[in-house]
């Protein structure tokens, strides 16, 4: 592994500087970044991703977020809903045994969907969004526009103890001190073998199987993760003189919204009250 990327491995920092260098380099140059992607096989199909660890708990404020995108038929998606007994089953059929053994591993339903997404939309291609997220507007036909991933970034107000709001994200007079800047991993869109998703899951099986204890979700298979596998790829193509192969989205709240006041949050279905977050 190069120093660079060590560097990104091992320090939020780093990590967070590189993430800042993305967004303001897209915002300056006011158009889509990378080259033209021609040809059907490039682009993202238009399949929705969504997963509930147990289809037969689903409680109805998760339902009701899941059928607000019910209209995207008319558009002609394909639908995929994937719960842990699915899950597992999937990934012992596309993949190997490491990642099975890796599934396995992940200790809480919110861990074991970070899993699945990267192992699906990386084999599969298409639309990944978490069951609470309601569809709100028609902004999601410029996701499917052309094959370069597309991921959410977000930054965290460490002072404030925050998240800033996602237009704020955007401001190039935004001091950096006391911030964090990172990735989600909702929603996640690509076409398959994006070689972002790549890295991201070959980092969090090695880190889910070389892992004392139970490993902390969000650095593991969350947004920390993916955000580490995205600075590391965009550094390769920059020292390679290539185009970036992925947008970052301006406007996802405007697409779809996520719902936070939903039964299962008081309970350890939701990560953060089992892991202190």
């Amino acid at each position: 592994m190069d120093f660079e990327q060590r560097v990104f491995e091992e320090a939020e920092q780093a990590r967070s500087a590189a993430v800042r260098k993305l967004i303001l380099n897209q915002q300056e140059s006011k158009s889509t970044a990378g080259p033209s992607l021609d040809g059907e096989e490039d682009l993202i199909p238009r399949r929705l991703v969504r997963y509930w660890h147990d289809p037969a708990a689903l409680p109805d404020d998760v339902l009701t977020c899941l059928n607000s995108w019910s209209r995207l038929a008319d558009e002609g998606f394909e639908f995929c809903m994937f719960d842990d007994a699915s899950a597992a089953t999937y990934i012992t059929a596309t993949y190997g045994d490491r990642e099975q053994r890796a599934f396995e591993l992940c200790s809480h339903p919110a861990m074991r969907c970070d899993y699945l997404r990267m192992c699906f939309i990386l084999a599969e291609g298409g639309l990944y969004v978490d069951a609470d997220d309601v569809l709100v507007g028609d902004g999601w036909r410029g996701i499917f526009s052309d094959g370069r991933l597309k991921l959410q970034p977000l930054c965290y107000d460490i002072t404030a103890g925050r998240m800033m709001p996602s237009a704020d994200v955007w401001r190039t007079d935004l001091p950096i001190a006391e911030r964090n800047f990172y990735v989600n991993n909702d929603p996640i869109a690509a076409p398959a073998r994006h070689p972002v998703l790549r890295r991201a899951l070959d980092r969090a099986t090695s880190k889910l199987l070389e892992a004392v204890g139970s490993p902390e979700i969000q650095a593991t298979t969350g947004p920390g993760n993916l955000t580490v596998a995205l600075v590391c790829h965009a550094w390769e193509l920059n020292q390679a003189g290539l185009p970036l192969d992925f947008n970052l989205l301006r406007n996802w709240d405007a697409i779809a919204e996520m719902k936070w006041d939903l039964s299962y949050r008081g309970d350890s279905r939701n990560w953060r009250n089992v892991y202190g977050c």
